[in-house]
């Protein structure tokens, strides 16, 4: 009997909950943003990452040969460390849904990158299906929030540039770092990150101010820490996992999904939403089954 591991709904399970995660983090980001800086929110989501997966980091020295430790140093730079700055600036022009929109753009240049410098390779109705994601993607933005294509890009930019660095760090962790684990490279990133994090966090911004001075210190601190430990540690965890079971493209394709969430959240907290966008979302399903859909054997 297949445990839920070897089961083939066992990709799909940690695809769905990572959409959901990430999908509902641009909201938390959008809640933290009214205490904290975009500096702040960066610097002090990897500082509690970091603190979360400390425990696990010593034991798991060992099992990262030298050799590896560029790549992980790496995929932790421009995985996790300069996108969580990119977003919470991004997050302090543009709606949390727009955010969430912008970001299914990864699936498209974790191909581009795929094709480009990794060798990968791919098949005509994959790529349609990127197009139809990113049709579909575009469309919402076009509409979200109520402020226009032009206003959302000047912000949204900093947020394609993230989804650059996302697809690059796909890229690299299913050819460089196949043989380690999930949860080693993830935390050893993090390690290698947070020292610096917490002196500029401390030494470089009003963090330590603003949580003692500010009336809602404590409950923006409660929506980074939701942030750090579900959101990037537990979910940047089960993501590398999801890369190494099946493919860069599948896992960035959960981007394709996220939007969906960020907007459902976003019409709760008050943003702009309109029947036109179910049509976007529609399109955005259909990318991520031809992104996924794999030849039959016969």
């Amino acid at each position: 009997m297949k445990t839920l591991r070897q089961s083939t709904f066992f990709p799909w399970i940690i695809y769905f909950a990572l959409a959901l995660i990430w999908g509902s983090s641009f909201i938390l980001m959008k809640k933290a943003l009214i205490t904290y800086s975009s500096v702040e929110l960066g610097a002090s989501r990897i500082v509690i990452t970091f603190i979360f997966l400390l425990p696990f980091a010593f034991k798991r020295f060992k099992n990262v040969p030298r050799k590896m430790w560029i790549y992980i140093g790496l995929a932790g730079i421009i995985g996790n460390g300069i996108p969580a700055f990119l977003f919470a600036y991004a997050q302090t022009g543009i709606d949390s849904s727009t955010a969430g929109i912008l970001n299914s753009l990864t699936p498209l240049f974790t191909m581009i990158a795929g094709l480009l410098f990794f060798g990968t390779k791919t098949r005509w109705y994959n790529l349609t299906g990127v197009f139809i994601g990113l049709g579909g993607a575009l469309g919402l933005m076009m509409i979200a929030g109520g402020k226009g294509f032009q206003f959302n890009f000047s912000f949204g930019i900093f947020i394609i540039i993230a989804t650059i660095l996302y697809a690059i760090n796909a890229n690299l962790l299913k050819k460089f770092l196949h043989g380690v684990d999930a949860i080693t490279i993830t935390t050893f990133a993090f390690f290698i990150m947070g020292i610096p994090a917490t002196a500029f966090l401390l030494l470089g911004t009003d963090f330590t101010h603003d949580l003692i001075n500010k009336p809602d210190g404590l409950q923006g601190l409660m929506y980074i820490c939701i942030l750090a430990v579900v959101g990037t540690a537990l979910s940047v965890i089960a993501y590398n996992k999801l890369i190494k079971i099946t493919t860069a493209v599948f896992a960035s394709s959960v981007t394709y999904l996220m939007p969906v969430i960020a907007l459902m959240w976003g019409v709760a907290d008050g943003e702009l939403f309109t029947w036109s966008h179910l049509l976007w979302i529609l399109l955005i399903i259909a990318g991520v089954y031809l992104v996924n859909l794999k030849p039959r054997i016969v």
